[in-house]
């Protein structure tokens, strides 16, 4: 045990990642509220399991456990559910135990099986905290997924908001934030910790397989880039999405006064936006516009890529020979439709 120390209520913390992990996200914030945290028995959802624990000494509060098991991998994935049943024993946490199967019609090995898997586990994870009233759902990514994160974003084509990484705090559901207290953590602090509690975890045999993009990127492209480009490659992503994040925030204020100023919406009905207002606004920003208006109707983002902003954009900015919006229409993914008309509205709505 190191002798850095942080007061907490009723006890004082010893460990450097528990003093750590008690800066960033204070106990007196939430040991009076409860918290359901993501364990899927790996080594950063322990550590992050173990330090929580630690930390939580008093208040009225409850930490809880989530465990999603996808059934993939067999005895494997059995072995993982009972690693993490008997840990929440042993520490008298509640443990939570979903099974949620992804279509196995789909190639084992493609990148979409895990993006499938990963929104179904934040869809279970968001039931549970409504079931138990969790304020918070708390995950372990780490820096490396961070990194990996914008990287693998720089790569398929991104913008500045997808440069900002994961965000560290993100609505989850009615009256539920999603909160990722381990972002400015690296993993071998992790480990370290885990090792220092003489705390065994679990290791996931699919995170080395090569036919997966995302162990691609961490088991060969990121050493390779450190080894022979910059050998703070890590470090250099993770400023790129703070620059971004900060950039976007930015922007974000700009584009909620936009929203505030020309865009009408009644109910569930057709969202409308007055474009004379958008008259000398950046490309840029009425594109960002189009996009928290998209975001906000609840439509699905996924289908809609650059080209499909790009087009809504030039509709919206397009100006007849009396400098009035030009009519045209427009049918996108998810089945939208967008119309301009009467020189002045643009509307939007589903089908």
């Amino acid at each position: 045990m190191l002798s850095i120390t942080y007061r907490l209520r009723g006890r004082i913390a010893t460990h450097a990642l528990e003093v750590k992990l008690a800066r960033e996200f204070p106990p007196d914030r939430w040991c009076d509220l409860t918290l359901l945290l993501a364990l899927s028995g790996g080594g950063d959802s322990v550590a992050l399991f173990r330090a929580m624990q630690a930390l939580k000494t008093c208040g009225p509060g409850r930490l809880l456990a989530g465990h999603v098991n996808h059934c993939l991998r067999g005895e494997e994935s059995e072995a993982d559910e009972r690693f993490v049943r008997e840990l929440c024993q042993r520490f008298g946490v509640p443990c939570h135990v979903v099974r949620a199967s992804v279509d196995r019609q789909m190639p084992e090995a493609s990148d979409g099986l895990e993006t499938a898997a990963r929104t179904i586990r934040y869809q279970v994870l968001e039931q549970m905290a409504a079931d138990c009233g969790a304020r918070y759902v708390v995950t372990a990514h780490t820096a490396e997924d961070q990194a990996e994160t914008i990287l693998h974003r720089i790569l398929r084509g991104t913008g500045i908001h997808g440069l900002a990484g994961i965000p560290r705090v993100r609505p989850l559901g009615s009256g539920c934030t999603l909160i990722r207290p381990l972002l400015g953590f690296r993993r071998c602090e992790l480990v370290s910790y885990l090792a220092d509690l003489g705390q065994p975890y679990r290791s996931d045999s699919s995170n080395a397989d090569p036919r997966f993009t995302r162990n691609r990127l961490r088991h060969q492209l990121l050493p390779l880039l450190a080894a022979q480009f910059n050998s703070g490659v890590l470090e250099a992503l993770l400023r790129l999405g703070t620059l971004a994040g900060e950039a976007q925030e930015a922007i974000d204020r700009q584009v909620q006064e936009l929203v505030r100023q020309c865009v009408l919406q009644s109910g569930s009905g057709p969202v409308r936006i007055q474009l004379q207002l958008l008259d000398g606004q950046p490309r840029y920003l009425v594109r960002e516009l189009l996009i928290a208006v998209w975001r906000d109707a609840g439509w699905p983002l996924q289908s809609m890529g650059f080209q499909q902003w790009n087009a809504l954009t030039e509709m919206v900015l397009t100006r007849d020979a009396g400098n009035r919006p030009a009519t045209g229409k427009l049918i996108l993914p998810g089945n939208i439709r967008a119309e301009v008309r009467d020189g002045e509205l643009c509307r939007l709505f589903r089908f």
